[in-house]
């Protein structure tokens, strides 16, 4: 059997961090799967890459050897994808996105992109919050609208818009009747959050907080979240401009003091220098940033 490029992937990372729990962050996915795969690219290449107790992981002889071809390798293989993308003649760019966009934003974007690049289509997907790259880091997109922090290696980002963070309560929860609610007063609620990764602690304010938030339930989607407050299994942060988006029966938004805004951005992969990337970041600045637009993110 032979590898795949996922396999080289995730022996980069823990190669890089010299840490599975580390490595696993970085890649999103759980520490067993991870040991799973470096244990099956090992057997593929019938040697040991890597020494590994308790406490320490260093490469072997033959981990240091397969570390600067496996780079290269990917390198070749990211490169390979662009190339065959171009001789296809591929002029379909698909943007991620975890909740809806609304604001105006894509009628802007796709009037600005046909005006731009009239040889080339839009086309939407929306991506579970279990992917915390919003699908840029699997290429299942090419860019994605997606709210900060997303991982920072391998993604630089623009941010295009602001909002202050609400909060979505159960129809009926005594802190409805507050026209802007105080963080203060949710520390003690129930909340309904992200799955693991760079956002969830964002959207719980775990730094506003004294102690640890009291997670009720998980969601995948804005909807399972929104379902799950309906339901009065919790409240939710979300930004301003999404309360109106998701308005619906069973549940009340209001204002939350004490907290820093949210920030919107669009994402893309680093390296990624096609005319579509540039222009549909550029339309989605121009259509929605009334501040002077920050540069993209350093990549670590």
């Amino acid at each position: 059997m032979d590898a795949h490029i996922r396999d080289l992937r995730y022996f980069v990372a823990v190669a890089d961090e010299l840490s599975f729990t580390k490595a696993a962050e970085r890649l999103f996915v759980s520490q067993p799967a991870l040991s799973k795969q470096i244990r099956q690219l090992e057997s593929t290449l019938r040697v040991r890459l890597l020494d590994r107790d308790r406490r320490v992981v260093a490469l072997t002889p033959a981990g240091v050897e397969l570390l600067a071809r496996a780079r290269l390798l990917i390198a070749q293989w990211e490169e390979t994808v662009r190339a065959v993308a171009v001789a296809a003649d591929d002029t379909t760019l698909t943007v991620g996105f975890q909740t809806r966009i609304g604001r105006g934003l894509i009628p802007g974007v796709t009037a600005a992109m046909a005006a731009r690049l009239p040889d080339w289509k839009l086309s939407f997907r929306q991506v579970s919050w279990r992917d915390a790259t919003a699908g840029l880091v699997c290429r299942e997109v090419d860019v994605a609208v997606a709210w900060l922090p997303v991982p920072a290696a391998g993604l630089s980002w623009r941010v295009v818009a602001t909002e202050d963070r609400w909060v979505a309560l159960p129809a009926g929860h005594p802190l409805g009747s507050l026209d802007v609610i105080p963080f203060a007063r949710l520390e003690d609620e129930a909340f309904v959050a992200l799955p693991a990764g760079p956002a969830r602690d964002f959207w719980l304010a775990a730094d506003q907080r004294t102690g640890p938030a009291r997670v009720a339930t998980e969601a995948a989607t804005a909807e399972e979240a929104f379902e799950a407050v309906a339901s009065g299994l919790g409240v939710t942060l979300l930004a301003a401009g999404n309360a109106e988006i998701y308005q619906r029966e069973g549940v009340v938004c209001r204002p939350v003091s004490g907290l820093s805004p949210s920030r919107l951005a669009v994402v893309w992969r680093t390296g990624d220098d096609r005319p579509a990337i540039r222009v549909f970041v550029d339309s989605c600045a121009k259509c929605l940033c009334v501040t002077p637009p920050s540069t993209p993110a350093p990549v670590r």
